[in-house]
């Protein structure tokens, strides 16, 4: 069968007794709050009751949580570089950007590095475990006017791919005359990592970054570090227990994924997690009769109509009618044909 992504329908998302979420945040199995709750401690999620509402932080450290996905994706909080000067050039304050991970990556495709600002320069490092890897761009204008909204090609912001297989980041942010020259419409400049549909430049970003303090962050996950064909070996330890379920391969490195089969949703990782989809009730895909089966369904066409009765299909149409009949004879070894119309 083909794999789809999963989504979280009517099935509980975690395991029985668990909880389910953290302030805002839903936590779906293998994600849990205790060791108990989660497949194992990659996956553990701290909820801090002393924020009102309670933050969630991946394992016990201090990596904000902001959203976790089935499709192996979860966004983190991580916090803006900045660099600012007065009018003679001091610099009068700066901030940092790191995120260092225990296990899941920084997904090089779904985020930018940015730097904003006109006298910003600023390269982003980052390690797997073999090597280390950077990269960086330069953004400079003379004026708010030269910027132009929703461009980030050099002039007032300047952005970057992000190296692939990184599990940790470090931004420097640096400045070439110390924003003397710019510093009534742009005293500082930024940098930092970001998921990439989450942040367009506009000419207010130059001022004060329109007061953003921290940003998302995509990481990519897997449950542990084999391949699907090693993890079947171990049944008690296997994360994709659902019915209806099965594993993959992870196309960023070592680890597998679990999806529900196509027809089925919900979580892949719990017992019983994977659904079936009632198509006939949310594709609607027949223009006759639709039949809900396990893991897909049928159409039929009403007495009297033929074709398939899908939409995307013949559908149903009236079948054509017979005015008369043709008989066929044998007389002495010739074909006799009779019309009886």
């Amino acid at each position: 069968m083909m794999l789809l992504a999963t989504g979280i329908n009517s099935a509980p998302p975690s395991k029985p007794g668990c909880p389910t979420s953290c302030g805002n945040l839903t936590i779906p199995y293998p994600f849990g709050t205790s060791h108990h709750c989660s497949h194992d401690y990659s996956f553990l999620i701290t909820c801090n009751h002393s924020y009102n509402p309670p933050k969630p932080f991946l394992n016990s450290g201090s990596i904000e949580v902001v959203d976790i996905s089935l499709d192996g994706s979860m966004k983190v909080s991580s916090s803006v570089a900045s660099d600012c000067y007065d009018k003679s050039g001091a610099q009068i304050s700066g901030t940092v950007s790191e995120l260092t991970l225990p296990k899941f990556l920084i997904s090089s495709t779904r985020n930018k590095f940015i730097a904003v600002g006109c006298d910003t320069y600023a390269l982003v490092e980052g390690s797997d475990e073999w090597k280390q890897m950077s990269a960086g761009c330069v953004s400079w204008c003379d004026s708010v006017e030269s910027v132009v909204n929703g461009t980030c090609s050099g002039i007032g912001c300047c952005q970057t791919l992000i190296p692939k297989g990184v599990k940790d980041f470090l931004v420097d942010i640096r400045s070439f005359r110390n924003h003397t020259r710019v510093k009534s419409f742009n005293p500082c400049g930024y940098a930092f990592v970001v998921e990439a549909e989450a942040f367009e430049f506009s000419s207010s970003d130059l001022k004060d970054l329109q007061n953003r303090k921290t940003v998302p962050v995509v990481l990519d996950w897997t449950v542990g570090n084999i391949t699907c064909q090693e993890a079947r070996r171990d049944v008690s330890s296997f994360a994709c227990q659902a019915n209806h379920s099965g594993c993959i391969d992870s196309s960023i490195g070592l680890g597998y994924r679990c999806n529900c089969f196509t027809g089925f949703r919900g979580n892949p990782y719990l017992v019983d997690g994977c659904e079936d989809i009632d198509e006939c009730d949310t594709l609607k895909p027949c223009e006759g009769t639709c039949a809900n089966l396990e893991g897909s369904y049928s159409c039929s066409c009403p007495k009297g109509f033929e074709g398939d009765g899908k939409k995307d299909g013949s559908g149903c149409h009236r079948k054509s009618q017979i005015n008369g009949s043709t008989l066929l004879y044998v007389v002495s070894g010739k074909f006799l044909i009779m019309d009886s119309r």
